[in-house]
């Protein structure tokens, strides 16, 4: 006699299987059934169908710093015992979990880059490059300062040669934010408040191992 395949068990079947997944299951049922399993290779691949589909939820209710609303959703979707409902439950999942880790990350971020200061800075150039325009935002994040550096006409430096932008503070402390190419788009991270380390400015610089500024400045600015 040949296997079942996976589609052939029944609605009832299905229904149990879910239930012994995430422990539902009446305790005089679960022995007959696991032998079953078992000893049947199709019902063993159904459960454990069952069981990557409940931890995947379990997980994302757990993990992710999701709001109680979307937590309650999950465990509402999790598989039912009942037989109508069995493998309507289990697809219910597997597009619920991808969309609630969306939601709660979206979330998350949001939370992250509203709840925070916003700063602005213009830049001004000097005399390396008189030409040169330039402005910063620069916003408190759960992470840090994340600034966004826009400035134009400052020649493209490729190869070992690229931009430095510095946060420094009223003692001349000189904190590195990142390098860059070209100023369009530029995105920078602090991990030092802007409001201590004020002035912002941007050098010319080279790879050749010494990690301290040139001196070579090309804008400058304060973030108030």
């Amino acid at each position: 006699m040949r296997g079942r395949e996976p589609d052939e068990a029944g609605t009832g079947e299905l229904a149990e299987l879910a239930a012994l997944a995430d422990g539902s299951l009446a305790p005089d049922r679960r022995a007959a059934l696991e032998a079953r399993v078992a000893a049947e290779p199709a019902l063993a691949a159904l459960l454990a169908e069952q069981e990557r589909a409940v931890s995947l939820a379990r997980g994302a209710a757990d993990e992710v710093a999701a709001p109680s609303a979307l937590r309650a959703r999950v465990e509402a979707q999790r598989p039912s015992p009942r037989p109508h409902r069995a493998r309507r439950g289990l697809l219910v999942i597997a597009v619920a979990v991808p969309v609630i880790l969306a939601i709660a990350l979206g979330l998350q971020l949001t939370r992250s880059d509203t709840s925070g200061e916003t700063l602005h800075a213009a830049l001004a150039p000097t005399a390396l490059d008189p030409g040169v325009t330039g402005d910063a935002t620069l916003t408190k994040t759960v992470s840090g300062w994340r600034i966004e550096l826009h400035a134009a006409g400052l020649p493209r430096r490729e190869g070992t040669l690229f931009y430095q932008a510095w946060l420094r503070n009223g003692a001349g402390v000189l904190v590195p934010i990142g390098t860059f190419n070209e100023g369009t788009n530029v995105t920078l991270w602090a991990g030092v408040s802007p409001k201590d380390y004020p002035v912002l400015t941007v050098t010319r610089e080279q790879a050749d191992g010494n990690q301290a500024s040139s001196g070579q400045k090309v804008l400058v600015g304060t973030a108030g």
